[in-house]
């Protein structure tokens, strides 16, 4: 139910507080519209960000011999039942069931040396995406909220936008850890692929047009006018109106009207994407940094593949990824967005050399794979190898810290990053070392 009528809470200290928005719950922020923005003013005076940043993470570990990786001269217990092809680079090969990777890879990074350290959910979701080791006494933030923090809003939408909801937070992934709620992600849990795909929180219920907010927005200044000369703190309600304007200024703001009006693309886009979850939200993603969202995270699971790992690998996980991720690259680069736009792929860890009893392979923490393009990446290029068997990096062996600190550096971050806790201490974010092919 959308609400614009104030109510009066008095607080300890006086203050009335009003509450005159509500949208459902506001359960893709996690808190009140209002609460986020006054919290992300406080980064308003922040430098701002140039390139924006869109991050795909498969949950559940993918693997990387059967993808980016192959050995083909291994035993069939550890090479599996894929053949391999050639890619547009020479001398490099992926498995046959990547081709349009293949054929793209000029566009785009691979680091076969990635060493994740790490076998375990939940650890992965939130190491590979803060670039900080779990730690239970410090929440270390995970890059989005950092880059909402850091840079704050460039339009009315949210600097940081989750799509999805595959994403393990039991120890803090995709958090934003001691930064503050107010720096946690939109989340769209809806699927743009759906044909009666709405937003959570900034649709207005059925038979609530724009102009009857608009009408209970007049009306809500009319009773404010009234009740404003009792307040006893109004330097404070100057303080909320600013941001409860904020909040209406999102849900009523053209951007964010057509933003998320994906059925507005040309039908003939829609289909290059995929016509599934996955290839729609790489759209979605696209069209959020359009609007001026700065970093978007795009969840998608199943990836954990202790069983039948060749079977979902071909037959469901993989055909969407090979179609949509090199259709968002060639996508940013025809509308001239890949230059400031950094395109990221990510996973908990790799899997086992030793394929299981099941066809499956299970968690492997010693090797994997990561994936850049744009934003200055050099297309086809391909840094590091592993050993025969796919088992551990053997040549410029790089970890997750090492990729945050890549991400960071891309996106005009400091390379030293500290941020302060709420205590006041000072803690450094960014510890890894700088991937100098990609830089």
């Amino acid at each position: 139910m959308l609400n614009l009528y104030p109510t009066k809470n008095r607080t300890c200290e006086g203050v009335s507080r009003r509450s005159f928005l509500q949208i459902g719950t506001l359960g893709g922020l996690g808190l009140s519209l209002p609460t986020l923005f006054a919290a992300q003013a406080q980064a308003r005076t922040s430098p701002k960000a140039d390139v924006n940043c869109i991050v795909i993470w498969t949950q559940g570990g993918t693997s990387h011999h059967d993808t980016f990786d192959p050995k083909p001269e291994a035993p069939i217990s550890v090479k599996g039942e894929f053949g391999v092809i050639d890619t547009a680079v020479p001398g490099v090969q992926f498995t046959e069931i990547v081709p349009r990777m293949a054929a793209e890879l000029g566009r785009f990074g691979l680091l076969r040396s990635w060493n994740p350290m790490n076998g375990s959910h939940g650890v992965a979701d939130q190491y590979a995406l803060s670039g900080r080791k779990f730690n239970p006494g410090v929440h270390y933030p995970t890059m989005g909220s950092v880059v909402a923090q850091q840079f704050g809003f460039k339009t009315a939408l949210p600097p940081y936008v989750q799509l999805g909801n595959a994403l393990d937070d039991r120890f803090g992934g995709g958090k934003p850890g001691i930064l503050g709620l107010e720096h946690a992600p939109f989340t769209l849990a809806s699927d743009p692929n759906a044909a009666n795909f709405v937003v959570r929180d900034i649709t207005p219920p059925n038979g609530m047009s724009n102009d009857r907010v608009d009408r209970r927005k007049r009306m809500f200044q009319t009773v404010d006018g009234l009740q404003r000369p009792n307040s006893v703190q109004p330097t404070a309600f100057e303080a909320l109106d600013e941001h409860y304007q904020t909040a209406f200024n999102m849900i009523t703001a053209q951007e964010t009207r057509t933003a998320f009006q994906i059925d507005r693309e040309d039908p003939r886009t829609r289909d290059a994407y995929g016509r599934n979850r996955f290839g729609q939200s790489c759209l979605m993603a696209r069209r959020l940094i359009e609007a001026g969202v700065r970093y978007v995270t795009l969840t998608d699971g199943g990836w954990d593949t202790h069983t039948n790992n060749f079977k979902a690998l071909k037959d469901n996980l993989i055909p969407k990824v090979d179609q949509a991720l090199p259709q968002l690259v060639r996508d940013l680069e025809q509308r001239g967005m890949l230059e400031n736009t950094l395109v990221v792929w990510l996973t908990d860890f790799g899997r086992t050399p030793k394929i299981n009893s099941a066809s499956g392979r299970d968690h492997w923490a010693s090797s994997g794979f990561a994936i850049m393009a744009g934003a200055g990446i050099p297309g086809g290029s391909v840094i590091g190898a592993t050993d025969a068997e796919g088992g551990a990096p053997i040549r410029n062996q790089y970890l997750s810290e090492d990729i945050t600190a890549t991400i960071y550096h891309k996106l005009g971050l400091p390379d030293d990053l500290h941020v302060n806790a709420p205590d006041g201490r000072p803690i450094k974010l960014n510890d890894g070392r700088l991937i100098r092919e990609w830089v």
